[in-house]
Order: C-alpha cells, then sequence, then structure tokens
C-alpha cells in the first residue's frame, strides 16, 4: 500500500484517494494506515515510516512493553504472506475456479521449503499466544480481533494445506509419518473452525457473530484437505531418505544415486538432512557411525517406534571443515547425482554408516575442498553447485545515474527487502551506450568455479507501468564487460503469465549471459525504467533445481 500510494503522490495525485477496503473489520489498522498516509504523506517519505506507524499503533494500543514484539509478528505474518497469501495455498485458481494442484514448494531440495514454511508460522504462533497471555485483561478481546485471529487464522490454514503436503509425500514412501502429518493438517483445520467460532459467538459475549467465516465464496482452498494414510503389518524396517531426492533409497535399483548426499561447497558451509524413517510396525533402534571425524551429525543413534508416535528423525549432516584434508586436483570417479556441477577436482569421500537389526546402509558423502588462496580473504558471493544466489539488497557497489540512484524500500519483498531506482520520473533509457554512461547501476561480485552459459534470472516486484509514454518496467543486466540485455517484466492483464505473477507475488525474467571463465565475475544491473523493484537474483550455470523460492544466497562462508 505504501509504495503505491507514495507513487501516485510522487505523480502528483494529491487531491482525492479512494479506498476499496473490502470487509472493514479485518482491516481496521490498514485503513488506519492509509488514512494516516493521506492526511500527511510526509511523514512517510520513507518505506520505513511503515514499520515505525505500525509500532506506534501498537504501543497505543496495547503498551509500550509488547509493541516491538507485536510489529515484529505482524511483519513476519506479512512477509509469509508475500511469498504466497493464505487463500493461494490450495494451488488453486478463481477465474475459474480450479480444484487444489501440486504445490510448487520443493520438500527435498534446499532444506525442504515446506518444513521451513511449517517452521516460520509455527513460531510466530507460539510468539502470538505467548503475547497474549501477557496483554492486559481490559485490552485481550482487542488483541484478539487486531492480531491473534488474523495470525492465528493465516498461519493454521498454511499449516493445513503444508501438513497435507507432507502427508502426500511421504505415503509415496511408505512412510508411517505420513499417518502423523495427515492428523497435523487435520488439527490445522479444527483450530481455524475452534476459533472462527469463539470469534462470532464467544468475543465480547458474540458482538461480532456472523462477522467472521472461516470459508469465504467456499472456495477449496478452505475445505479440509484429502489426507492418505499408510497402513502395513509388515515388520518394521529402517528407511532413509536424502536431501536431494525425491525418492527413498532403495537398495534394489541400481544407480539410483538416492544414496549420495549433494556435493558440500567448503565455501558455502553447506549442511544436508537425512530423514531416518520406520516402514511397517514394530520397534527398531537405529545408529549411525561416520566414516572421518569431519563428518558431524545432529544425532547418531536413536529408537522408531510406531506405537509411540515416533517413526522419523531428521538428521543434520554437516562438516568441520578444519579438520577436511584438502582435495587433490585430479580426475575422479563420479559421486553423486550433482558431481559435474562442481568440477571433478579438489574433492574428498567419505560415507555414513547407518545400521539397524544387523543392515548396515552406506550414504556417501563428498566435499569440495580446494582451499583456493584467491578467496582466502574474499567476502562475496559464490557459486554453489551450479548456481549463485543474490538477495538484491546485498549488492557490492552502486553508483548514481545522471538522473535517478537505488534506493531500498523496507516491509517488500521475499526477504522483507526490495531494491528500486528513483525518483520514478526520471527518464526511461533503452539506448545502450546512455544506458551505461547515465543509468545508475548495481554491481554485484561473485565467483564461479565453472564457466560457459549462464542464465541470470530476476525477480522482481510485480507492478504496473505508470500510464505515462515510454515509462515501462525494464532494466537491463550484463556479466562483467558484455554490453546490457534489457529485461522487460511488463505482462497483459488477466494473462496466464499475469495471473501466475499474481499468485507468486513475483515476476521472474531471464538473459542469457557468457561466464567466459572459471575465477572472480562482476554482475551489472542498470536501469531501463524508474520504479522497477528488484527483489532477488540467480545466475545458473545449470545447477538450479526446480524449487518455489530462489535458494538462499550463496554468500561465501
Amino acid at each position: 500500500m505504501w509504495e503505491e500510494m507514495s507513487k501516485a503522490y510522487e505523480f502528483q495525485s494529491r487531491d482525492i484517494w479512494i479506498l476499496n477496503c473490502g470487509d472493514i473489520k479485518p482491516h481496521e489498522y490498514n485503513i488506519e494506515l492509509f488514512l494516516d498516509m493521506a492526511w500527511d504523506m510526509d511523514d512517510f517519505e520513507k518505506s520505513t515510516a511503515v514499520k515505525t506507524h505500525m509500532s506506534t499503533w501498537a504501543a497505543r494500543e496495547f503498551g509500550k512493553a509488547s509493541a516491538s514484539e507485536i510489529t515484529d509478528v505482524l511483519f513476519e505474518n506479512n512477509r509469509l504472506a508475500y511469498i504466497r497469501r493464505p487463500e493461494f495455498m490450495a494451488w488453486s485458481q478463481v477465474e475459474p475456479v480450479t480444484k487444489e494442484g501440486e504445490t510448487e514448494l520443493t520438500q527435498y531440495h534446499y532444506g525442504d521449503e515446506v518444513s521451513e514454511r511449517i517452521n516460520s508460522y509455527q513460531n510466530i504462533i507460539e510468539t502470538t499466544e505467548h503475547l497474549y497471555d501477557g496483554i492486559p485483561e481490559h485490552r485481550k478481546d482487542a488483541f484478539y480481533q487486531l492480531v491473534y485471529y488474523p495470525v492465528i487464522g493465516a498461519s493454521k490454514l498454511n499449516q493445513k494445506w503444508l501438513y497435507s503436503f507432507k502427508n502426500k509425500f511421504t505415503a509415496r514412501q511408505g512412510r508411517q509419518s505420513a499417518n502423523a502429518f495427515g492428523a497435523l493438517s487435520k488439527d490445522a483445520f479444527n483450530r481455524i473452525e475452534k476459533e472462527t467460532s469463539y470469534y462470532n459467538t464467544k468475543l465480547q459475549n458474540g458482538k461480532w457473530n456472523h462477522i467472521m467465516t472461516m470459508a469465504p465464496r467456499f472456495l477449496p482452498v478452505f475445505a479440509q484437505p484429502a489426507t492418505s494414510t499408510v497402513q502395513t503389518d509388515d515388520k518394521a524396517k529402517l528407511g532413509l531418505a536424502l536431501e536431494g531426492y525425491q525418492m527413498e533409497v532403495n537398495d534394489d535399483i541400481i544407480n539410483s544415486y538416492a544414496d549420495v548426499l549433494p556435493v558440500f561447497n567448503r565455501y558455502t558451509n553447506s549442511s544436508y538432512f537425512i530423514d531416518v524413517f520406520v516402514e511397517g510396525n514394530g520397534t527398531l533402534n537405529w545408529k549411525a557411525k561416520p566414516k572421518a571425524d569431519w563428518i558431524k551429525l545432529s544425532e547418531d543413534k536413536g529408537v522408531l517406534n510406531t506405537a509411540s508416535g515416533q517413526v522419523e528423525k531428521r538428521i543434520w549432516v554437516r562438516i568441520d571443515w578444519d579438520k577436511v584434508p584438502k582435495g587433490e586436483n585430479k580426475k575422479e570417479a563420479p559421486l553423486g547425482h550433482d558431481f559435474q556441477l562442481i568440477p571433478p577436482s579438489f574433492k574428498v569421500n567419505s560415507a555414513i554408516d547407518f545400521i539397524s537389526e544387523g543392515k548396515t546402509t552406506t550414504i556417501g558423502v563428498s566435499v569440495y575442498n580446494p582451499k583456493l588462496e584467491v578467496l582466502k580473504n574474499y567476502n562475496g558471493f559464490v557459486e554453489d553447485k551450479g548456481y549463485v544466489s543474490i538477495n538484491a539488497e546485498n549488492f557490492t557497489r552502486k553508483n548514481a545515474g545522471k538522473e535517478a540512484k537505488w534506493e531500498l524500500f523496507e516491509g517488500m519483498g521475499y526477504t522483507n527487502k526490495v531494491i528500486t531506482a528513483l525518483p520514478r520520473t526520471a527518464t526511461p533509457n533503452v539506448n545502450i551506450e546512455e544506458i551505461k554512461a547515465n543509468s545508475p547501476v548495481l554491481e554485484y561480485d561473485f565467483y564461479t568455479f565453472n564457466f560457459g552459459e549462464a542464465q541470470v534470472n530476476l525477480q522482481a516486484v510485480p507492478t504496473h507501468a505508470p500510464p505515462h509514454a515510454g515509462i515501462g518496467v525494464r532494466c537491463a543486466v550484463a556479466i562483467d564487460d558484455a554490453d546490457p540485455v534489457i529485461v522487460d517484466f511488463q505482462t497483459q492483464g488477466r494473462s496466464e503469465a499475469w495471473k501466475e505473477n499474481v499468485l507468486k507475488n513475483a515476476t521472474v525474467k531471464a538473459a542469457k549471459q557468457i561466464v567466459n571463465k572459471a575465477g572472480m565475475h562482476t554482475l551489472k544491473i542498470w536501469m531501463v525504467d524508474p520504479g522497477v523493484m528488484i527483489d532477488q537474483v540467480l545466475i545458473d550455470l545449470g545447477g538450479w533445481k526446480a524449487s518455489y523460492a530462489f535458494p538462499k544466497e550463496t554468500v561465501k562462508k
């Protein structure tokens, strides 16, 4: 809201603002924010003013002691909703209405996006419940309406679907944990039902009866998801599933490669998970024994029991780099499905033995450890298994242009910060030589271990170009000394691309570039049109696996 209204104000729309607030009751704070901006936009010159405004509001309503924590919870709730709004979590559409679809969130790459989102929501649920307990009695009802119900409702709607995704994924692998995930999905649905009933019938003695519904428009996303059940009379046996693989470890399949972890990279300090789970019924003990002292496990033994419900454990594998010998610069046998994405040299190989009921399963571990002198004092972005991931806010350098300069906006984007060229009234530039001479430029230093063709993926905030001739939604990119390539984010309303951008709250466009050698490089992003908001960048050398969001930043550790 702040970005759009500050844009309107900058283009001299200062006489009449009209707010379509939909339902007033759920948007009381947002309406107040809108009216305060309309009253005096000078108080909201910077994007940081929004968080200050919310903190002041929270202190006024609930006391200074909890204002900061309340603000942080609401901002995190908004950040998670920005990445995917709760009403879009079924991966269904409204125009026309469709059934729920397959999630794009990956469960086996990049640390498991589904589990990370579950945990993020669980954190704000617990903080909100703790805050509620400490709110003075005479303000508890207000807190429930303005903070508690919106946060708990959004969180549980997310968890309802996220646990259903976990249920289906683990059921396909025959895991007993599928039943627990199905139950957690149903619990989340029941919690929404319970809180909505309280809001309507008990809060302030039913004052707000019928004001809230848990199923507006009766769309599929608000229903209870169908879940799968795993039933078996087989004797309990140990199962393993590794990060990087859709399929569980299966000794019957030759060359499945599902028994080797992705390559650990010294310069990103990677860590990966192994799920230890029970197939069948009963109790079993398990142990994990690394074959090298530099392999570190979050746990190395345990008991799984279907009767108690302890049917699965996620083990995190990390590397003690101080103990890893330097890899030799020589060709070596491939190890793992992504061995080719880090040059086949400077690797050190070992393994972990998992032992249960007299059976041993060996999981391969390979680390890339060249100990390059050039990176000893380097602090910046590095390639990890065929890609470089960058949050746009973390530029190495920025240079102002003739009319514009790059500025940060807080409270927007997947990382809560985006960068944009201002003022919005600056003159667009499409001439390549003029872009290089006159446009503001961002520079990002990065180091690659590979070379060849790269696809530079830019993620921006979906927005419309201002209704002025010649202004679009474009920027330009290049690696090193190549000429800028113009990237255009413009879409047509109601097109499929436009719909996907709305659902994802992001627009991603790409430009091909050449990384001409392994080593140090610089990515440059120039303004073409003012007001384009860049969120994230992914330089893909062929290693990016399918995921909803870009992988976390690959910063040299």
